[in-house]
């Protein structure tokens, strides 16, 4: 019997799996049963929460992404309960277990899918601002012809229930877009709620599906998979926009036809009582998604002449003119945009040869049959009409960038003069000079647009893509131009594209990942090549620009590059070379043939050392070394480039340094930005310049690896950083037209007015010091020059500055500090008092004093009289934090109607504000603070707290803070 307790226990450890084998055999049917029954209830809440979102998005709100994460799970699920009852109806003996295993498992799965779907919260939120926002756009022109187009697409968008799909069509420029604004705008502003939404989607000729879907989503606030295959994607944007009703969509710029489930847009019915409207040139789109076509027509002559007296300004001109001035209208085709732009040509143009000239012209432009050539041609008068071939090829090079791409100025006239169209200037500014202006000549001409960023600050160009088909027509007359920009090529175009007479190939912005290893063209001609923006773009054949002999220009610029082909190494004549953005290429080719290269732009690379031969680059006028990697400048080197005009170091390594010496060497330079080693270097480059044209510069010296030297230089202009240098008043020379200061652990001088006892910088904006040991004082009488232009000032961790200013009060000159708007001091330990009253601090706009262990008062007051008012009239900001035995802002009162915010906090001892009842601050928002101290505060009449009061409130806005 000894033995029996041990095989009781062994067949007790066997019984638990096996009988769990058993249950699993014997019960998978009773387990089906439950897994339909759970997934029944699942399904019912899915339906339910369907009913409630589409309240939501029916009143304008988004699914919130947990909603939608939650929706698909239950798709998965039901689509593996389907599999598994497959698999049950076929089931064999011996697979018995295994699927009772697996649906006590998918069981387990819809009870805990079933819990999650207890949403307790609103299962959508608010659709981003701006779905309904009014468009921006020109007037309708011509009155009659306008209002007639715009009715008819409004008859049947508004008025026929039964259209449901309505397709605007036209030729280019005919105004298709501009009438779809105004109806959209109109529908916005309709008080009868007929459409509850109105989507507006640009498209363009190179709009992909996936594109397209992802440009309805961002119309919409929604997302939807960005790696997803387009049927998935589609799937998610159709779940979003089949709980829509009440919508119109509207696709501006159509150019082939689709199919909306493709996208995943769903059919516009009457169920859900949504509309569709798309504008193309093609009547065919419209047909074939079952659109009903509506063309929009030409002006009438007579709305034509008007339009072209309006814009060409004739109107006061002599009969003779008048009569051939009607016949260039005519020759305008009644088409807007060509109108406009014969019209603007002729603007100022008063002898009649030149109007009989043009006529002519005009009429031997628009031979041919086919209407898109006929505009073209009409379109190409303007473009022959610019008396500067240079202009022309400015158009061209706008015309090698995508469609419909805004390109930055900057940008786009560093191009112009890196590919030698603006030559010949005296200086860098002047070539900007000339880009700009060429580029406003193009802009008054019609043929580029004027854009702003999304922000409205930087102006951009953009090239309708009208006159960009027409620049293309016409230089493509030759064979010379091959433009395939943002067309999602994802290999080179095949060999045909690539005959002998190419001189101009732009490729950028596709998905071209690599060149074929056998691939080289055979373009004798060949003066440009773009592939910039081809970002998985990592190899090219060694041979591939063997046979592009007088290759002048290559941008290689936002690539995959790994290692650039050693053919480069035999391009004699390239003149730009662009490898910026290139981030995995770290080394480039011998550049010692390439003696003609004005343009070398290695901006964040991972170059980790100066290409061999760069010495007999002697033609070089530009050298962009911004990569982190860089750690080492040969010397000599720099002395050899002395055409060099713009150099660039900034960025990187900190050990990459520049002598003062070199940089002296070079007599052209305009523009420079790097790191010198130390006073030294700073005092032979102030020297050089001494002498010369005006000279930008972004420069730091010592060891300091500042991070905002791009954004000061932006905001102000010529920057010096100096770091843990040693800087005595008759050692550190400084350039006079100096605007940002930093100094970071500098040591050796007792105020800033010693820093500029040799210097003259009026025109400095921007000062900051921090960590300055030996600072007593940040001013002291005789006040320098640069209190007058200072704008902005920061005092940060100056442990023995002990006041502001130094010196008898009396000597205060009027104009010192008038500009300053942004003061900021912060840890200065041991000074107790700011200002005097007689400061005149009238355009301080930003006061933020903080982390003072000793300050008392920041506005001294000998006298203890409250009626004594000083005017702080430009007063936006005033924060006061972490100052324990700060007592009194100001003894009276300062009057301040320009005051927003004002923030008080760690300052126990502070028990009044300087403000009154009778100077109350009119533009006062918000008093931030504890309610403590704010119940402690003493006033100096009963009822000013009470007017005070409803400004109060414990937050402390930290958006407030600009240091």
């Amino acid at each position: 019997m000894e033995f029996l307790g041990p095989v009781l226990e062994i067949v007790r450890t066997i019984w638990g799996p096996v009988g769990k084998c058993f249950k699993y055999h014997t019960s998978v049917k009773k387990y089906m049963v439950v897994l339909h029954k759970k997934l029944e209830e699942l399904n019912s809440k899915k339906e339910d929460i369907r009913s409630r979102l589409n309240i939501d998005v029916h009143k304008g709100k988004t699914m919130k992404k947990e909603v939608e994460l939650w929706l698909h799970s239950v798709e998965s699920i039901n689509s593996e309960v389907d599999a598994i009852s497959r698999e049950v109806r076929a089931m064999k003996c011996l697979s018995r277990a295994r699927l009772g295993k697996k649906i006590t498992l998918r069981i387990q799965a819809v009870e805990k899918l079933h819990e999650k779907g207890a949403f307790r919260e609103s299962l959508a939120i608010d659709a981003p601002p701006g779905n309904n926002d009014t468009l921006p756009t020109a007037e309708l022109v011509g009155e009659s012809t306008a209002r007639r187009n715009k009715e008819e697409v409004c008859h049947f968008l508004i008025d026929d229930d039964n259209c449901r799909k309505i397709g605007v069509y036209g030729m280019g420029g005919i105004g298709k877009t501009t009438i779809t604004k105004h109806i959209h705008n109109q529908i916005i502003t309709d008080q009868t709620n007929m459409f509850e939404r109105v989507i507006w989607v640009s498209v363009s000729k190179s709009t992909s599906v996936t594109q397209l879907q992802d440009k309805v989503a961002c119309a919409l606030g929604v997302c939807i998979p960005e790696n997803g295959s387009e049927m998935i994607r589609a799937a998610k944007l159709y779940a979003v926009m089949r709980t829509m009703k009440k919508y119109i969509l509207i696709l501006d710029d159509v150019w082939e036809e689709f199919q909306l489930e493709d996208v995943g847009i769903p059919e516009p019915t009457a169920d859900n009582a949504s509309k569709f409207v798309l504008t193309t040139r093609f009547a065919d789109v419209c047909l074939r998604m079952g659109c009903k076509p509506i063309k929009v027509k030409l002006l009438t002559e007579e709305e034509a002449w008007t339009l072209f007296v309006e814009k060409s300004g004739c109107d006061a001109i002599c009969p003779q003119i008048k009569a051939i001035a009607e016949e260039i209208a005519r020759e305008g085709a009644c088409l807007p945009l060509a109108i406009i732009t014969i019209a603007r040509s002729m603007k100022g143009v008063t002898e009649s040869c030149e109007w009989r000239n043009a006529l002519e012209e005009l009429r031997d432009s628009t031979r041919g049959h086919h209407d898109m050539r006929k505009v073209l041609e009409q379109l190409k008068f303007s473009y022959k009409q610019l008396e500067d071939e240079k202009l022309r090829h400015c158009l061209l090079y706008c015309a090698l960038y995508p469609e419909d791409l805004d390109i930055g100025r900057k940008e786009l006239i560093e191009r112009l003069i890196a590919g030698g169209l603006i030559d010949g200037m005296k200086s860098r500014q002047a070539e900007f000079d000339k880009g700009h202006a060429m580029l406003n000549k193009l802009e008054k001409a019609c043929l580029l647009e004027c854009v702003m960023d999304n922000y409205g600050n930087e102006k951009r160009v953009k090239m309708h893509d009208l006159i960009r088909d027409m620049v293309l027509y016409v230089t493509s007359i030759g064979s010379h131009v091959m433009v395939k920009a943002g067309m999602h090529l994802r290999e080179i175009p095949n060999k045909k594209y690539w005959t002998e007479d190419l001189e101009m190939v732009s490729l950028m912005y596709n998905s071209i990942s690599e060149i074929p290893a056998d691939t080289s063209p055979m373009c004798p001609r060949l003066s440009t090549l773009l592939l910039s923006s081809n970002h998985c773009l990592r190899r090219i054949p060694d041979t591939y620009f063997m046979h592009m002999g007088i290759l002048q220009v290559l941008d290689l610029s936002d690539t995959s590059i790994e290692v650039l082909p050693n053919s480069i190494s035999e391009l004699e004549k390239l003149t730009v070379l662009l490898l910026l953005g290139c981030r995995r290429l770290r080394s480039v080719p011998p550049l010692t043939r390439l003696v003609a290269l004005k343009w070398l732009d290695l901006c964040d690379t991972r170059v980790k050392e100066i290409p061999q031969g760069m010495e007999m680059l002697i033609n070089l006028t530009y050298l962009n070394l911004y990569t982190p990697d860089l750690e080492f400048f040969p010397f000599g080197i720099l002395p050899k480039l002395r055409n060099l005009q713009v150099l660039i170091t900034y960025g990187a390594s900190k050990t990459f340094m520049i002598k003062g010496q070199e940089l002296a060497a070079l007599t052209k330079l305009e523009c420079v930005s790097g790191q010198l080693c130390d006073v030294h270097d700073m005092n032979m480059f102030t020297f050089s310049i001494q002498d010369r044209g005006p000279v930008a510069y972004c420069l730091r010296v010592g060891e300091y690896p500042c991070t905002r030297i791009e954004e000061e230089k932006e905001s102000f202009g010529n920057l010096v950083i100096l770091s843990r240098c040693i800087v005595r008043e008759d050692e550190l020379v400084l350039p006079n037209d100096i605007q940002v200061l930093e100094l970071h652990d500098c040591q050796g001088f007792a105020s800033i007015c010693e820093i500029f006892s040799r210097n003259c910088a009026t025109g400095l904006k921007s000062c900051q010091m921090s960590g300055c040991g030996d600072m007593e004082c940040a001013f002291q009488s005789p006040l320098s020059s640069p209190s007058e232009s200072l704008e902005l000032l920061v005092l940060r961790n100056l442990e023995n500055l002990l006041v502001f200013y130094k010196g008898p009060a009396a000597t205060v000159p009027d104009s010192t500090f008038t500009n300053l708007k942004r003061l900021a001091i912060h840890e200065c330990r041991k000074i107790k008092k700011l200002f005097t009253p007689n400061m005149q601090l009238h355009r301080l706009e930003d006061l933020e004093v903080s982390n003072y262990h000793q300050i008392e008062e920041i506005i001294e007051e000998h006298s203890i009289n409250r009626d004594n008012v000083i005017n702080f009239p430009m007063l936006r900001s005033l924060t006061l934090r972490g100052l324990p035995n700060l007592k009194t802002v100001f003894m009276g009162v300062i009057h301040c109607d320009s005051l927003q915010v004002c923030q008080v906090f760690g300052c126990p001892k502070l028990k009044r504000l300087p403000f009154s009842l009778l100077l109350l601050p009119k533009s006062l928002e918000r008093i931030s603070a504890t309610r403590e101290w704010w119940e402690s505060l003493e006033w100096d009449q009963p009822n000013t707290q009470t007017a005070f009061q409803h400004f109060f409130g414990t937050d402390l806005r930290y958006s407030n803070i600009w240091w």
